[in-house]
């Protein structure tokens, strides 16, 4: 594996890894792009909107993502759709209060939940084979599947956080 100049924490997958091992250092990757985006920063700086016509924060985003997580590797694959959200209400399709309700957040506690649901997400996916299913609204899904899912979601939300990152204190890179 190749390790970032910057943090090794976030580290490249080898270019012919197998395809489990190849997923997963792929999401492994892109959960740490997204912590690293949101490290350095005053509270205040997290939970800041700089696009006025966005409710995106890096706060947000992680809150988001800790709902992402419980979503598909609990809820879904290991077929537990009772569980709740963390941070938004599933049955008033309430999905944007993870980034509207940030008054009163605290970013250790988010951050812990976060943590939380990568690692618990984790441990639904060991063991199982990427033909493994789980159901979500009916429809099965496959472990593969549920991995190119979340690392494209971390990939277009690290987008957002590059952009939100470099408005706040003009840091870019990572």
């Amino acid at each position: 594996m190749v390790e970032d100049l910057k943090d090794g924490r976030r580290v490249e997958p080898d270019f012919l890894l197998g395809e489990r091992a190849m997923l997963e250092a792929w999401l492994e990757f892109h959960r740490a792009t997204l912590l690293l985006k949101c490290e350095g920063l005053s509270d205040e700086q997290r939970k800041t909107r700089p696009v006025a016509t966005s409710k995106l924060s890096l706060q947000g985003l992680i809150r988001h993502m800790s709902d992402v997580e419980r979503g598909w590797f609990r809820r879904t694959l290991l077929r537990d759709p009772d569980l709740p959200a963390i941070f938004y209400d599933l049955s008033a399709r309430d999905y944007d209060r993870q980034f509207d309700d940030l008054d009163d957040a605290i970013w250790g506690d988010d951050l812990a939940s976060w943590r939380s649901e990568c690692e618990q997400s984790r441990e639904a996916a060991a063991g199982r084979q990427l033909d493994d299913t789980g159901i979500r609204r009916g429809t099965e899904y496959s472990l593969r599947w549920i991995y190119c899912h979340m690392i494209e979601e971390y990939a277009r939300h690290n987008g957002h956080a590059d952009l939100i990152r470099e408005m706040i204190d003009g840091a870019v890179g990572w």
